[in-house]
């Protein structure tokens, strides 16, 4: 054929634009936003089609999405005046070889229903339907979804369950979920050097420092693979300190287990989680969530009526008692094939992520299906997500990325979970910095105020330095903040300086210092949303029903808050959508929700918000499936800075 494929680039947006009105339904067109994204995307592959002559017309493009084992074909679509020449079968072979040099197992692609005769051209060149996906291009318009192996899925036999171990023959028990390599084979064999699907088990006979184990998991890290001990855990069972430190949060718990012990010392020895120690498998369970090893052996003391822990050893299996062996090895076979270690997971997952919820908050920043738009999206970009809640802190360390989807405070578990997060080197969503600028309405009062972005005019008064008599020169009504209100709570307006007065004493009771700003009338607010310092939805929130806010929490139940309107990014006013952006990089790069009024053709920034609302038919309602992908995309692109930054750090050390 006189054509031929390239790699897509900014100057193609106009024919990608021209190209999706002409070849596909409104419904299943991509936005402009989408487009310019998909073209800057490392995650997309966007090629063009074009003749040979010496016009180089592009007639054509195709667009794919690269998740860690499946490559999906987004679309594929030719101008009318091309189609029925086989350009499409020309397309689809560059897929199919693209697949096989990328060594992917599978190609997928979803196709309308209703286009019957597409979905009967895909079957004869080898695919597969496998799954109806009811409402995928809106509501009435399904999606079948369909599949084509290639030769790589085939004669693929991973193993991503590694134990490293100094003697293998030791270990006799064959019927387990993982491979058992030596300590030499792991160091030098380049398959464990740059594979970071590999979840390695450190059974070394010593983790002393400097030693052949010391080294396994610190090689492991630098590798970017999961590695169980960690250095750090290795290095916390020596401090005494630090065990404490970490066993605080059990401590009860644990008294609370031992209370019928009549001696002085206990020793409980744990094994991939378990204990053969009857009675005592939960608090074996509790001490291998706070420290994660294979083997290890705590011995307790009992101090001033409670149990303290006195030192916690790390067991290899020349170190376990013979007794014990046949637990040891039948904890393991559990331990490995449990949901979390679930080979299917290792498989098909190249990181994980924590996603933080409270399922009993009553205005979570995400619904319950929203979440599991998210989930669907990890999944798709090859990413394991579980949701976690704040019991569960001790398993931060499991996981390469924490998403906060729980409403944030600086004064609760939110930003601890994203500080510890952050200190242990996951990615964070929010990071602790945005929590506490966010969190604050006079920070960013005076950070917009230094870098002259108009807000409503603003006072700040402080507790022991008011005069009263400054309210005799405000104009009436005003608006009254606590520093970290959120939702509208904490929040009140004022008619008079009587009333300003009695108001400005209730919240001094709660904070040193009040906000009080100029009162600006809108019926609705913008909210850009932004991640990357990239616009990502914008929505118009309109004030409740007689009310002057969005919420309205002493209305009935159904008026609680006002009505939305999702709109384009390409809608919005320019001036909105940049003022958005500039407030936004003012706090940084994370996932921001920008409150803006526009009034008189003036904009003002009323506030930026950590950790927006993205709930499912309101915020999504114009990207879809697409807004997940979004976010969790960046999540993906983050991890990945993160680990080669590692590696650099490693290697020039």
């Amino acid at each position: 054929m006189n054509v031929k494929i390239r790699k897509s680039d900014i100057n193609d947006f106009n024919f990608l634009v021209k190209l999706e009105e002409e070849s596909f339904p409104a419904f299943q067109q991509s936005t402009k936003q989408s487009i310019k994204h998909g073209i800057q995307s490392d995650f997309q592959e966007i090629l063009i089609v074009e003749t040979k002559d010496k016009n180089r017309a592009p007639i054509g493009a195709l667009v794919l999405f690269k998740y860690s084992k499946s490559l999906r074909i987004y679309s594929i679509a030719i101008l009318p005046e091309y189609q029925n020449l086989g350009y499409g079968d020309y397309l689809l072979k560059h897929v199919f070889e693209f697949a096989n040099r990328q060594n992917y197992e599978k190609i997928l692609i979803e196709v309308s229903t209703r286009d019957t005769k597409l979905i009967d051209w895909y079957k004869q060149r080898g695919f597969n339907s496998f799954e109806r996906i009811a409402d995928y291009y809106g509501e009435g318009e399904d999606a079948v979804k369909m599949e084509f192996k290639t030769n790589i899925a085939s004669c693929s036999h991973k193993t991503t369950n590694i134990i490293v171990i100094n003697q293998p023959y030791k270990w006799t028990f064959p019927d387990i979920n993982a491979k058992i390599i030596t300590v030499k084979e792991y160091i030098n064999n380049p398959v464990y050097q740059t594979n970071t699907d590999f979840r390695i088990f450190n059974l070394c006979s010593s983790y002393k420092y400097q030693s052949y184990g010391y080294y396994v998991s610190l090689l492991a890290s630098a590798r970017g693979q999961r590695i169980i001990p960690s250095t750090i855990t290795i290095r916390d069972f020596r401090i005494v300190n630090v065990i404490h430190s970490i066993a605080y949060d059990i401590e009860e718990y644990t008294n609370k287990s031992l209370h019928k012990e009549k001696g002085n010392t206990f020793s409980l020895h744990v094994y991939f989680g378990q204990t053969n120690t009857k009675g005592y498998n939960a608090l074996a369970a509790k001490l291998h969530q706070l420290f994660e090893a294979p083997l290890f052996k705590v011995d307790f003391i009992k101090h001033d009526e409670k149990w303290i822990i006195k030192k916690v050893q790390v067991l290899t299996l020349n170190k376990v008692a013979e007794q014990d062996l046949n637990s040891v090895y039948e904890f393991a076979k559990k331990y490995f094939n449990k949901k979390r270690f679930h080979s299917t997971k290792l498989v098909n997952y190249k990181y994980d992520i924590a996603v933080l919820v409270n399922s009993k908050e009553e205005n979570s920043p995400s619904c319950p299906k929203a979440l599991q738009k998210f989930k669907s999206a990890a999944n798709r970009r090859g990413l394991y997500l579980e949701f976690i809640t704040k019991q569960d802190i001790d398993k931060i360390n499991e996981f390469d990325a924490l998403f906060i989807r729980e409403t944030t405070s600086v004064n609760d578990h939110t930003y601890e979970f994203s500080r510890t997060a952050y200190a242990e080197g996951l990615v964070v969503i929010d990071d602790p910095w945005s929590i506490l600028r966010c969190s604050n309405k006079i920070y960013q009062n005076e950070i917009f105020k230094k870098h002259k972005l108009l807000t409503p005019e603003t006072e700040v008064f402080t507790k022991n330095l008011f005069d009263p008599k400054v309210l005799n020169q405000m104009n009436y009504p005003l608006v009254l903040k606590q520093p970290d209100s959120a939702f509208s709570l904490g929040v009140i307006k004022v008619e008079d300086k009587v009333e300003a007065r009695a108001e400005i004493n209730k919240l001094f009771k709660i904070s040193d210092m009040v906000v009080c700003q100029e009162f600006l009338y809108s019926d609705f607010d913008w909210r850009i949303g932004i991640i990357d310092n990239t616009p990502l939805f914008a929505c118009k929130y309109y004030m409740c029903k007689d009310h002057w806010q969005i919420y309205n929490w002493k209305g009935e139940e159904e008026d609680k808050t006002g009505n939305s309107e999702t709109v384009s990014i390409e809608s919005v006013p320019e001036i909105v959508v940049q003022t958005a952006l500039k407030a936004s990089a003012l706090i940084g790069d994370g996932l921001y929700g920008v409150d803006l009024k526009m009034i008189d053709g003036k904009v003002y920034v009323v506030e930026v918000n950590d950790n927006p609302n993205i709930d499912d038919g309101i915020e999504d309602f114009v990207l879809k499936d697409q807004l997940y992908d979004t976010i969790i995309d960046s999540i993906y692109q983050r991890i990945e800075i993160a680990k080669n930054v590692q590696r650099i750090d490693f290697r020039r050390k």
